[in-house]
């Protein structure tokens, strides 16, 4: 990945590299290998090369980039680490990964010295600690390491010395279960995993991507740092991904990965704007135009051609309605769009399929660096999660379980070779720990994770996320679902409202008091919940229906008990935590 860095230095030294939102800090490729050299140069002056790791805690923004990549260029790996993160966590994952530097922002200062400083009394390394902004007491700036001197460091000797099989970072898994296990990547893992760039065009210097989502996220890490390596691809940080609205508009990307989440929000605000169109011809207009893109993303996912009067109604509607929704999204040149890291809801699916996006849904994990399989262009299968990446064997177990072999398979887990040894195989096939079916075509469709199926009083095993992901796109409200059901004679939901989305509802409704608990004792919000939960329900078998609900008076974060840092469910801890309410719903 050094050598791909120092190709698009060489080759593109004017076009612009990376950039902040809103441009106030520009590096064109020339800008940003000088200051990888600078960087690079005073790391290796506090000592850190070959076999060393760095610890990075950051919002995004270009620093992240500019450090990653020095420190790869001094034979050290660099890893991220969410800003969620509480002091006892931080200190684990440095003792961890073993690191003797962190960088941070001045924000994040005071608990990365707290952590620092936990670490060390079980025996940590840190030596410093690097704020890429101003640096309080006990820390040094960035600025200063790039001033310093070291007339012994032989950069290019350096970075020409990492080797394919060196480690490119460490990714600390969610953490479900237990702590972080630290999945270690070579550069090799990314390099295998990146062959499939090549069926979705290639990429180059005109490619334009929004980093948004943490980079302590694998996916984020792949998609808006690693990839820009590889290809020349330019990147714009937006440090809040409140203002990834903005950074659409402002962008325009080519390239754009977008969690669920993402696309269920963006999909509930549109259908509200359609909804309040003042022209009733202009609404009818609208449903029309996005029933022709419906249409033509059905019969390309059932692999049937079109007859040519619904090809040129789809060209029609495209021409009139649909490319003027994707340029006001800022979604009008994206080439490559990628949904992810949990199931998307299929109406949500098919509804960005039907604006005309090439939304393409992937699966994979950390251990597989990511990206195991995934829709292509041509033929996108909604329900599906695509066909294996190049290189990549994907298999059923006898009970069901997805299994991946490939050279983009994890090196291991760090410091902890039973957890290697549990997870991949003395064959090299890694279990993913979910379950899944192959279709005659190759598709992969995931039933669920194997250890989260619920299996009620009757016996019946159900999909808990088939369920959530049911109610989530019938109820807009809807933020965080969580089914229940384990051992019980009949399904129930945790429900926490979508701040934003229930924001707007109250104030299309006049409600007086908008906080998130008044909204979830309101009968005007409990009343448009029930009616989504109603719908829900006709979309599900009779014993996975929700028959009780209740709206929780919380705002559930990243990182938070009840959700990982990338927003997966804690399902042992709510039980814990919400018994009582759960124990109601079955009064």
């Amino acid at each position: 990945m050094v050598e791909a860095f120092q190709a698009n230095v060489a080759r593109y030294p004017q076009e612009v590299a990376l950039r902040s939102l809103g441009g106030a800090v520009t590096l064109t490729w020339r800008e940003y290998g000088d200051r990888v050299r600078a960087i690079a140069t005073g790391l290796a002056a506090l000592g850190i090369g070959r076999g060393d790791t760095v610890a990075l805690m950051m919002t995004n923004r270009p620093e992240f980039h500019l450090c990653d990549t020095a420190i790869l260029h001094t034979g050290a790996t660099p890893f991220s680490v969410y800003n969620t993160n509480p002091v006892d966590l931080l200190a684990y994952q440095f003792g961890n990964a073993g690191n003797r530097i962190v960088i941070c922002e001045r924000q994040f200062a005071p608990q990365v010295l707290a952590a620092v400083e936990q670490a060390a009394a079980q025996g940590g390394t840190v030596e410093h600690v690097i704020c890429v902004d101003e640096a309080p007491e006990g820390c040094v700036s960035l600025s200063d390491i790039e001033a310093t001197d070291n007339e012994d460091f032989d950069f290019e000797k350096a970075w020409r010395a990492v080797d394919p099989e060196d480690l490119l970072t460490i990714v600390y898994t969610s953490g479900t279960t237990g702590p972080p296990k630290g999945v270690e990547l070579t550069h090799t893992n990314f390099l295998e995993n990146a062959r499939v760039v090549e069926e979705f065009g290639g990429g180059g210097t005109a490619d334009k991507v929004v980093s948004y989502l943490p980079d302590a996220h694998a996916a984020n890490r792949w998609f808006a740092h690693y990839l820009s390596l590889l290809t020349g691809a330019q990147i714009t940080t937006s440090p809040d991904l409140k203002q990834v609205a903005a950074a659409l508009t402002e962008v325009h990307p080519s390239v754009f990965l977008g969690v669920p989440r993402v696309w269920v929000k963006v999909k509930a605000a549109l259908e509200e704007r359609f909804a309040a169109e003042p022209s009733a011809l202009k609404r009818r207009l609208i449903d029309w135009a996005i029933g022709a893109g419906r249409a033509r993303a059905r019969a390309n996912s059932d692999g049937r051609t079109q007859s040519p009067f619904e090809t040129l109604q789809f060209r029609l509607a495209d021409r009139l309605v649909l490319n003027t929704i994707r340029a006001q999204l800022g979604m009008d040149r994206i080439r490559i769009a990628i949904t992810g890291a949990a199931p998307i809801p299929k109406d949500t699916h098919e509804f960005f399929l039907g604006l005309g996006l090439p939304l393409c849904e992937g699966y994979g994990m950390t251990e597989c660096t990511a990206g195991a399989t995934v829709n292509r262009p041509d033929r996108i299968k909604i329900g599906t999660v695509g066909r294996a990446l190049p290189g990549a064997e994907v298999r059923i177990a006898e009970d069901g379980e997805v299994l991946v072999r490939g050279k983009m398979v994890m090196r291991g887990y760090r410091n902890a070779p039973d957890k290697t040894a549990e997870t991949v195989d003395a064959e090299g096939w890694l279990h993913t720990g979910d379950v899944g079916e192959l279709d005659a075509d190759g598709f992969l469709r995931i039933v669920d994770r194997k250890k989260e199926l619920i299996i009620n009083a009757a016996g019946k095993n159900m999909s808990p996320t088939n369920i959530e992901n049911t109610v989530t796109e019938c109820t807009p409200l809807a933020g965080t679902v969580v089914a229940i059901g384990e051992g019980r004679a009949y399904n129930t939901a945790l429900i926490c409202l979508d701040p934003d989305l229930a924001a707007a509802f109250a104030e299309r409704h006049q409600l007086t008091d908008r906080s998130i608990a008044a909204l979830a004792r309101d009968p005007i919000v409990l009343k448009a919940v029930q009616e989504g939960i109603d719908a829900a329900n006709a979309k599900l078998s009779r014993v996975e229906q929700i028959k009780k609900f209740v709206l929780l008076p919380d705002v559930w974060a990243p990182g938070s008990d009840n959700l990982t840092a990338t927003g997966k469910l804690r399902r042992k801890p709510i039980a814990i935590n919400y018994a009582a309410t759960i124990d109601s719903l079955y009064g």
